[in-house]
């Protein structure tokens, strides 16, 4: 697994509002709090394999995703991961600075290439001190964020490979809203703690029962209901923490 960059982000032109309002954390704060968190926010954008973080470093920068993805990873001993989260434009990356944490407890790996929000950390614990607007909305997705990660590790304990395989495309396509993408055997072997050869195999299962097409990285569900069905209960559970974290927050 690749270092993290000294600058691994390419600075844009500044986005409009309407950008960064299309992060759907940022979106849910009321209109005077979110024009004071504007001006410390700055674009960038993400590309695929990027480390935005790795456990264990100080954790320099929040992102706030619009159209890339994110996946968070526990990492054991420096080498073997499991994928604990994924983030896109309804979350953050580094919500933890705000509960204490100067390090960061997972890897946060780009897994789609695409635009994202960035805050300085020491700026960030600064405004959820004095906007209890943000400090509302982090501790829900905070809360939102924990209860996936336990779901999550009692799926990789104790339910076969093939149903956690379509319960991981199905939580990509949510958070993409799309039925095409694209993840390699090598990416979904870490992500779901697993040899690369077991990927092939449940992999192919999933398409001799026509629910995909998987070819050389390239995703494609064909049947979404179907692979909820060869998925375990899992699926409904995270889906239902992260699809509306944020409702009923304000």
């Amino acid at each position: 697994m690749q270092s993290q960059p000294e600058n691994p982000m390419n600075f844009a032109a500044p986005p409009p509002i309407a950008e960064h309002n299309s992060n759907l954390l940022l979106a849910a704060l009321p209109p005077r709090e979110l024009a004071q968190v504007l001006p410390l926010l700055d674009p960038v954008t993400v590309q695929l394999g990027d480390v935005l973080c790795d456990a264990g470093d100080p954790l320099r920068y929040i992102y706030f995703p619009h159209d890339c993805l994110i996946s968070l990873m526990g990492v054991a001993e420096g080498r073997m991961t499991l994928e604990v989260g994924l983030v896109g434009r309804e979350g953050m990356v580094g919500a933890t600075v705000a509960l204490g944490h100067d390090t960061t407890q997972v890897r946060a790996i780009v897994q789609r290439a695409g635009s994202a929000s960035r805050m300085d950390s020491s700026q960030f614990r600064n405004e959820v001190a004095r906007n209890p607007a943000l400090q509302r909305v982090l501790y829900r997705y905070t809360d939102t964020q924990l209860a996936q990660a336990i779901q999550i590790a009692v799926c990789s304990r104790f339910h076969v490979l093939e149903a956690r395989l379509a319960r991981s495309l199905l939580i990509t396509r949510d958070r993409l809203q799309s039925d095409k993408f694209h993840l390699t055997h090598e990416f979904l072997a870490h992500a779901l703690g697993v040899r690369r050869v077991g990927v092939t195999k449940a992999a192919s299962a999933l398409q001799q029962q026509g629910l995909i097409i998987y070819s050389r990285g390239n995703i494609e569900i064909l049947d979404p209901e179907g692979l909820a069905a060869a998925s375990c209960t899992c699926y409904e559970i995270v889906r239902e923490a992260g699809g509306q974290p944020l409702q009923g927050v304000m």
